[in-house]
């Protein structure tokens, strides 16, 4: 739950590093996060229909932290941050250990 408040704290930080540990526990929780309101709507009897606006809407704020943090991710193991829009690709990255020590990006 750090990493995520982390990001959000950081929410337009492009520059640095993120761990696989911070990038996987941002996604997993948001990702969580912005499947409980279609949940509820689902589970329910049509009375929560109103919140099926509430996803749409966390997706918007939570989009740029993810940016910035899939951004500072591939700057962990060495790539530019161009390489999150690779498909797969960036996927693997995401999943590699990042540089030990220093390197470019911080």
């Amino acid at each position: 739950m750090k990493y995520y408040i982390y990001c959000f704290k950081n929410y337009a930080t492009f520059s640095g590093r993120a761990s696989r540990a911070e990038y996987w526990s941002f996604f997993a929780i948001n990702t969580l996060i912005s499947m409980i309101p279609t949940l509820l709507v689902a589970w329910g009897d049509g009375r929560l229909d109103e919140l099926m606006i509430v996803s749409p809407i966390y997706s918007l704020v939570a989009f740029l932290p993810g940016l910035a943090v899939a951004v500072r991710r591939m700057h962990d193991v060495g790539k530019s941050g161009w390489f999150i829009l690779v498909p797969i690709y960036n996927l693997i990255l995401a999943l590699t250990k990042g540089d030990e020590g220093t390197n470019e990006f911080g």
